[in-house]
């Protein structure tokens, strides 16, 4: 007998009426909560922002009707939340069978439901906490990023309940502080290990997608290193008539430092710690990408009129947010309002930066290699610091299983009717490297719903609806697909 594969007009209808009925609704309400990343809101437990999105999203999983379905919030202490899900594996039929996270074959689904802080620039009509639809897109902060995984991921497997398709144990993990850089989430998974076992497949939403018409996968993600550059010359502001020229701008020092680090002509990086020579494998999938995406390669971002990105070659635009280290002021102080300016030399600059390092880069040695080229022989004698706040690693993924290969094609197929693609994406996802160092053996699928100008972390960001529902389906295909390749 011919095992039975996924319908996929079936999953599709399903996903559609899920969508519309349940997910989009809770949607709507997740938006409206300000649960900002601890990193953002030192007093989170106090304002309770965060437990209002643990409270939805268990309200949301508890009613869904799979059978064996176990629900729970777990709470270390001092720790952000997490949300556990376990579904235990179903027989050919549709018969559920005994929970064991001993089973060899365990699939982990991945998510987060911490947002990113506000940011300006939302156009009139819409806001960071209001959701608004509008026509395929759903605006608001966290929607995409990545406040519909659960809801999607539960989703997936009910379209395989519908259709009584067997398939392993499935446990799923929300995290709470990933946009602060997955701090809690090892003595989570040092805890949970028991309950979750050894995944010989994890399933992340929380990616991006080169366009909307087809199937992205995720080959890699680069790390990141973040602090405070902080320069003071004076003890107290002075009269710049009086002062300039004689002592040295606090800012014309922070921009020699940053030449340490990175040549303002290219914005190529100058630290050897913080590079790598790319694999010929990422380096052809980069190549390859380049050709599927042509011009959006770069014509997603929303460029002012007459400006255009650092190179014409678009491989190289691909490689340069994927396998190559770039440096961002993502902040300031020190620096008055425009209004209240005066005439005053001020006695003190401090600038955030946000430092992305390619896969395989160490980040405690880029972190102290960028504070040590900051900080050695600071210019005029000034005192100069760099405090870093955050070091995290990028991920390589290794090399999709024939079977998985092979699902991922036939998902794009069947519900995009175009071949799959794959690329590096630019950001952090930690999580991703814990699992990989953890679970040496098991695959990867990491993809999501983040394509042109969804702008994730800034504003207007939103969410692609008919990409939610087909993702959705597609998660549900490669499931079906790994219980098949089990056997």
């Amino acid at each position: 007998m011919t095992p039975q594969t996924l319908d996929a007009a079936a999953a599709l209808a399903l996903s559609e009426q899920l969508w519309e009925g349940e997910i989009l609704p809770a949607l709507h309400d997740y938006i409206r909560i300000q649960n900002r990343s601890p990193a953002f809101d030192a007093q989170w437990r106090e304002h309770g922002e965060m437990d209002r999105a643990v409270a939805l999203i268990e309200a949301f999983c508890k009613r869904q009707p799979l059978d064996g379905l176990r629900v729970e919030v777990v709470r270390l202490e001092g720790r952000t939340p997490v949300i556990l899900a376990e579904a235990p594996a179903v027989s050919p039929g549709g018969a559920t069978l005994a929970s064991s996270s001993g089973s060899s074959e365990t699939i982990l689904l991945y998510g987060h439901l911490d947002k990113q802080p506000e940011m300006i620039g939302w156009r009139e009509g819409l806001s960071p906490w209001t959701p608004v639809r509008e026509g395929d897109r759903l605006y608001g902060r966290g929607a995409a990023d990545d406040g519909y995984a659960a809801f999607a991921s539960l989703a997936a497997l009910r379209i395989l309940a519908a259709q009584k398709l067997p398939r392993a144990r499935c446990v799923m993990l929300i995290e709470a502080c990933e946009e602060s850089g997955s701090t809690d989430l090892p003595a989570y998974i040092e805890h949970l290990k028991d309950r979750i076992g050894s995944p010989s497949l994890v399933v992340c939403l929380d990616s991006g997608c080169g366009n909307y018409e087809q199937l992205w996968s995720t080959t890699s993600l680069r790390g990141i290193v973040a602090g405070t550059l902080r320069v003071q010359i004076l003890t107290e502001g002075i009269h710049s008539g009086d002062g300039s020229g004689v002592v040295p701008s606090t800012f014309r020092i922070a921009r020699k430092l940053l030449s340490r680090i990175e040549d303002a002509e290219t914005g190529r990086v100058l630290l050897p710690e913080l590079q790598v020579e790319v694999p010929p494998a990422r380096l052809k999938a980069a190549r390859e990408a380049a050709h599927s995406l042509g011009a959006a390669v770069h014509d997603k971002f929303p460029f002012v009129p007459g400006a255009h990105p650092v190179t014409d070659d678009l491989t190289e635009l691909v490689l340069n947010r994927t396998w190559r280290p770039a440096v961002s002021v993502i902040g300031a102080s020190g620096l008055p309002a425009l209004e209240i300016a005066g005439n005053v030399l001020r006695p003190e600059t401090a600038l955030k930066l946000s430092i992305r390092i390619p896969p395989r880069v160490d980040p405690k040695a880029a972190l102290l290699a960028v504070k040590r080229a900051l900080e050695e022989n600071p210019p005029y004698g000034a005192k100069v610091s760099f405090e870093g706040d955050k070091a995290s690693g990028g991920w390589d993924a290794p090399a999709l299983a024939p079977w998985l290969e092979a699902a991922v094609e036939n998902a794009s197929r069947a519900f995009w009717d175009r071949p799959a693609a794959s690329m590096g994406e630019g950001g952090t996802i930690p999580f991703m490297g814990m699992l990989g160092e953890k679970f040496p053996a098991a695959q990867f699928l990491i993809t999501g719903v983040l394509g042109p100008h969804s702008n994730a972390h800034g504003p207007n960001e939103f969410l692609h609806i008919p990409t939610g529902k087909k993702l959705t389906c597609a998660v549900a295909s490669v499931i079906a697909n790994q219980f098949l390749a089990s056997r």
